[in-house]
C-alpha cells in the first residue's frame, strides 16, 4: 500500500516549512514511521527541526536531496552525450558541464526521489515541504506537460535519429545520440509519470499554507484552482500566524479585527475544506519537541493523515468531463478542443487532456462552470458520423 503523502505549499514565508515539520513531527509522536523532505532548494527543514539530515527523532527521517549524485543516476546518459557534443565543438570541460546542468534540477530530483522513497515501502507517511506557490505549480504540472511532448516527439525522435545520424557523424562531425541516450530519456519521463501518478493518488493530497493578510488569501485561492486543474486534490487549509483575540493595545485590536474578518472570508472561499488555525506564537517553534506541540494544536481532534475524503478533481463517464475549479472565474475560463484532446485554460494555466477513446470520438454538445465545477458535456454521435 502506498504511504500517506502530504505536500504543503503556499506563498513564500507564511510557514510552510513549519507546517510541514509539525506535521510530521506529530506523525512519528504516534508511532508512524515518517520521511519529511523537502523540494525547495532553501533547506529550511533542517533549520526548523535545529538537526542534520537523518534518523532525528524516534521514527522521523529527514531527507536532503543530493542533487549531483541522484541526476547522475536518472539523467547520466543524456548529460553524458550533451556534454560530450559541446566538447566536440570545442567547449572546454567547466563550460560544457555548466551548460548542461539541468534547470531546476533539485526540484525535479526531489520528485524522483520521492516516488523511490514511497515504493521502498519504509514509510507510513511522506512529508513534502514544497517550493513557493509558483514554483510548486510548474513542478506539479512538469510530469503531464512532458509526457505530452514525449508521446509525440519519441517517436518521431527515435526514427529521425536512424536517417540523420550517418549525416551528422560524416558532415557536422560530432556524435548522433545512440539507443542508449533515447533509452534514458524515456526512463526519465517514465520516472516523472509515475510520480504524477502518486501525487493524484486516493492517498496523496496538498495543503495550503496561508497567513490571513488580503494579498496572500488572493494567491492561495488562485493556487487551489490551479491545483484542480492539474489533477491535485487539496484537503485543507492551515491559516499560520493568527493574533489571539483580547487585550487593549489599539495596534493588535485592529490586528485582530483585521484577521477575523480575512478568516471567516477564507472559511467560505475555501469551504467545505477545513481550514485549521495556528496561533501566532510567543516564540519560533525550533526542534521537534516544540514542533510537535504546534502539530496538536494544529490539527486538534481532526485526524490529519486520514485518506483524503474529496473525490479526485477530474471524473469521466460514458457522456460527460467534470473538472473541479473551485474559485474560478467564468471569464478567465477557456475551453478548446483539437483532435482527441481538450483544452482547459483557467487564468494563467493550462492543462491539455488526452480525452479516452470512448469520449475522443464524440462532438462536446455543452459546457457550463457551475458551482465551482467544469462540466463538459458529449453528444451521442461521434464526430465522423454528426
Amino acid at each position: 500500500m502506498d504511504p500517506r503523502v502530504l505536500l504543503f505549499t503556499g506563498k513564500g514565508g507564511v510557514g510552510k516549512t513549519t507546517a510541514a515539520a509539525a506535521t510530521a513531527t506529530l506523525a512519528a509522536s504516534k508511532g508512524m514511521k515518517t520521511l519529511v523532505v523537502s523540494t525547495d532548494t532553501a533547506h529550511s527543514l533542517a533549520d526548523a527541526l535545529a538537526v542534520e539530515p537523518g534518523e532525528v527523532a524516534p521514527g522521523l527521517h529527514l531527507h536532503q536531496v543530493d542533487t549531483q549524485r541522484t541526476l547522475e543516476r536518472h539523467w547520466g546518459e543524456l548529460q553524458d552525450y550533451a556534454r560530450g557534443v559541446l566538447s566536440e565543438l570545442g567547449l572546454d570541460e567547466v563550460t560544457s558541464e555548466e551548460i548542461t546542468v539541468l534547470p531546476g534540477a533539485e526540484e525535479i530530483i526531489a520528485l524522483l526521489e520521492l516516488r523511490e522513497h514511497a515504493r521502498s515501502g519504509r514509510w507510513d507517511v511522506i512529508v513534502v515541504d514544497c517550493a513557493p506557490t509558483a514554483e510548486t505549480l510548474r513542478l506539479l504540472a512538469l510530469p503531464e506537460a512532458l509526457d505530452w511532448h514525449v508521446n509525440r516527439l519519441l517517436p518521431v525522435g527515435r526514427r529521425l535519429v536512424r536517417l540523420v545520424a550517418p549525416f551528422v557523424r560524416g558532415v557536422a562531425r560530432v556524435s548522433a545520440p545512440g539507443e542508449e541516450v533515447m533509452s534514458a530519456g524515456e526512463r526519465f519521463h517514465r520516472g516523472l509519470m509515475e510520480v504524477r501518478e502518486l501525487l493524484t493518488g486516493d492517498q496523496a493530497s496538498v495543503r495550503l499554507v496561508l497567513t490571513p493578510e488580503s494579498v496572500v488569501l488572493a494567491e492561495a485561492r488562485r493556487t487551489l484552482t490551479s491545483l484542480n486543474l492539474y489533477g491535485y486534490r487539496v484537503d485543507g487549509v492551515i491559516a499560520n500566524r493568527v493574533f489571539p483575540p483580547g487585550g487593549a493595545d489599539e495596534w493588535r485590536a485592529q490586528w485582530v479585527a483585521a484577521q477575523t474578518r480575512l478568516l471567516a472570508e477564507a472559511e467560505q472561499s475555501f469551504a467545505p475544506l477545513p481550514v485549521h488555525v495556528v496561533p501566532y506564537l510567543p516564540a519560533e517553534p525550533v526542534g521537534t519537541q516544540a514542533l510537535t506541540e504546534v502539530g496538536e494544536r494544529l490539527y486538534g481532534e481532526s485526524d490529519p493523515f486520514a485518506p483524503p475524503a474529496s473525490p479526485p478533481p477530474l471524473r469521466m463517464s460514458a457522456d460527460e468531463l467534470a473538472l473541479d475549479l473551485p474559485g474560478a472565474d467564468r471569464a478567465e475560463v477557456d475551453l478548446a478542443r483539437k483532435g482527441d484532446e481538450l483544452i482547459v485554460t483557467a487564468g494563467p494555466y493550462r492543462r491539455i487532456l488526452a480525452l479516452p477513446v470512448a469520449l475522443a470520438r464524440r462532438k462536446i454538445s455543452g459546457a457550463v462552470l457551475r458551482d465551482g465545477v467544469l462540466r463538459v458535456a458529449f453528444s451521442p454521435g461521434s464526430e465522423s458520423g454528426s
